[in-house]
């Protein structure tokens, strides 16, 4: 992700609040229009603070479909709104000889006395106007009596045992738990909601060992990219002294003895504001099991690349360690190995162009399989023999499509590669040879993830989830090429009544932009329709099916939600992401107009009302 790339597309039928003490007149009281997208954001927003509500076109009048509100008979007289003044300070600032003005600086420090009398007084503001909405109390009802539905992870095998993740809805993290079969009891491995009183530390990333008897896993607190790791025992449930600290932005790796990981860390900041420091020259480390973080072993590190950051991992023949090469956030990477044959061998310089993204996929021998947007901005499979690496001796095994590789793992011997076909989930079998074998049925339009392993396995396992399906989880059988569902949320709702399909518009320069549309079935085109357009298109991000409880409320109630794929997303791979940014970023907006006229025009909703 670009760090100056402009933001996403903002666009909001709402506008932007006032700036001073003003009266805004309403022209009606509120109604359930006005809520249900209050929810909406509201859940959004805690899900993700950077997350951003696109809405098109607020428009007709609210069915009232399965929930059965009742609206007001009589409209009251119209509200009056009285915004808190927002002060103005004399801030102005010389940028290149141009001096700006910013007036509201003082609100930056949202710990400020001040900024939280504010707040709390453009909180009474909201809930008070909130509060009138005569359906609220039922729509807080439904909203919450589907929200608390469990949650399932994808599920893996790591020698004799299974792993899964579940939350039981009510949860704040997933909780991690083992199973000796799939249809065996589960049984508890770690709670992360019980490792503090106040909920504050998160489970960020774990690591099992082969054979599947230790686990290594990170843990943040307050939200922090700091993190600790230590090492569970899996068999018991209980950590071993190991306690590695001062690590961020890395994972772990086994190495296949299962005597010790490969994870990187900075050294510990001086001075006494410790978590506030720029981070420089991270180090890649092997910490031996039950040995102290002080011995560990400096593996490699780049004292003359002072932003360079390092993720290593073990190679499944054990052969080699896999060094991957990052820089800031740039896209771009380096790949480096060394052979764990050979201890005292150096790092190799595989791949130090800095050209492109190269993700390791595996390898047989000297042959390392790389997915890669080389010369192919929406992605390939390359083979590089590490014996000849020259550029001239690359082979591709799998070349590019239409559709954008987003994925590939290599198991049983095969390479399973998803890709995103027109922003929905598309998963192929190939040969080592990139012979192509078949196609992975999915349930339906929507987003498929999953399908890791190693190479001696003959499953997998994947979610998919939809519009209307919340995260059902299947095993894929690669000897038969079957999938069977073995983990189904229960959430009370048919998803039988709903529909989705998936259409193209033109946008103003005349390019292909694909949208969904989900609603109940039956819907009429009569251009009355309520509709909620929500688009993002920025930072290379993909937009695909997801199951959203405050969406299905929306379209229970006889609405209608389009999810364009602006430009400057990830749908179609690194042109369309660069589509929409920088000097092109008026695209991604020219795609959400585009989206909203072309729902009109379809005599989906229009745009002669408004939402209130």
């Amino acid at each position: 992700m670009e760090r100056r790339e402009d933001s996403a597309a903002r666009l909001s039928s709402f506008g932007d609040p006032p700036h001073s003490a003003e009266v805004h007149e309403f022209g009606s009281p509120p109604t359930l229009k006005s809520i249900i997208f209050a929810f909406m954001n509201r859940d959004q927003k805690e899900k993700n603070p950077g997350w951003n509500v696109s809405l098109g076109l607020l428009a007709g009048a609210i069915v009232s479909g399965g929930l059965e509100f009742q609206l007001p008979a009589a409209e009251p007289t119209a509200t009056a709104l009285v915004y808190p003044e927002s002060k103005q300070i004399e801030q102005s600032d010389n940028f290149h000889g141009t001096w700006v003005a910013d007036p509201y600086r003082w609100l930056e420090n949202s710990d400020s006395p001040e900024s939280k009398a504010w707040i709390d007084a453009q909180n009474k503001v909201t809930f008070g106007y909130l509060s009138q909405i005569p359906a609220r109390g039922q729509l807080k009802q439904r909203l919450t009596q589907l929200w608390n539905y469990e949650r399932y992870g994808v599920p893996f095998k790591e020698g004799g045992r299974y792993f899964i993740s579940k939350n039981d809805g009510l949860q704040n993290q997933g909780v991690l738990y083992t199973m000796e079969s799939l249809d065996a009891p589960l049984k508890l491995l770690l709670d992360p909601n019980k490792l503090s009183a106040d909920g504050t530390v998160a489970l960020t990333g774990y690591a099992m060992s082969d054979g599947g008897d230790f686990m290594a896993y990170g843990l943040s607190t307050a939200g922090s990219d700091w993190q600790e790791w230590r090492v569970r025992d899996v068999r018991t449930a209980q950590d071993l002294p190991d306690h590695l600290q001062w690590v961020k932005f890395s994972g772990a790796s086994w190495t296949h003895d299962a005597k010790g990981i490969f994870y990187s860390r900075y050294d510990e900041p001086a001075g006494t504001n410790k978590l506030k420091g720029v981070n420089y020259y991270q180090k890649l480390y092997y910490h031996r099991l039950g040995s102290a973080q002080t011995e560990d072993e400096l593996v490699y590190h780049r004292p003359d690349q002072k932003e360079w950051g390092f993720d290593g991992d073990v190679t499944e023949d054990d052969q080699y360690l896999i060094i991957t090469v990052r820089q800031g956030t740039d896209w771009r990477n380096r790949i480096f190995y060394k052979d764990l044959k050979a201890p005292q061998s150096s790092v190799v310089e595989l791949l130090n162009d800095f050209d492109a993204a190269y993700h390791f996929i595996g390898n047989d021998g000297p042959v390392f399989w790389f997915r890669t947007d080389l010369n192919a901005p929406r992605g390939r499979v390359i083979a590089v023999d590490i014996t000849k690496p020259a550029r001239v001796n690359w082979k591709e095994t799998i070349g590019e499509t239409l559709e954008k590789l987003s994925n590939a793992s290599l198991v049983k011997n095969q390479f399973l590669v998803s890709y995103l076909k027109d922003a929905r989930s598309v998963v192929k079998v190939f040969r080592l040879d990139g012979t192509f074998v078949r196609d992975v049925d999915l349930p339906g339009i929507g987003t498929a993830a999953g399908f890791g392993g190693k190479r001696t396995d003959i499953e997998t396992f994947y979610s998919f989830t939809s519009f209307t399906t919340p995260g059902a989880v299947y095993r894929y059988n690669l000897a038969k090429g079957q999938s069977t569902l073995i983990r189904q949320p229960k959430v009370d709702f048919n998803p039988a009544d709903f529909e989705t399909k998936q259409v193209f518009y033109s946008s103003k320069d005349g390019t292909r932009v694909p949208m969904f549309i989900s609603h109940r079935k039956g819907l009429t085109l009569n251009g009355e329709n309520p509709t909620y357009l929500f688009g993002y298109g920025g930072f290379n991000i993909s937009l695909t099916p997801t199951f959203s409880v405050p969406n299905l409320v929306w379209m229970e109630m006889g609405g209608v939600f389009a999810l364009p794929s602006l430009r400057g997303g990830g749908e179609y791979g690194e042109e369309w992401h660069q589509g929409g940014m920088k000097l092109k970023k008026q695209n991604v907006f020219d795609d959400f107009i585009a989206a909203s006229e072309w729902l009109v025009a379809n005599k989906y909703t229009s745009s002669g009302s408004s939402c209130t």
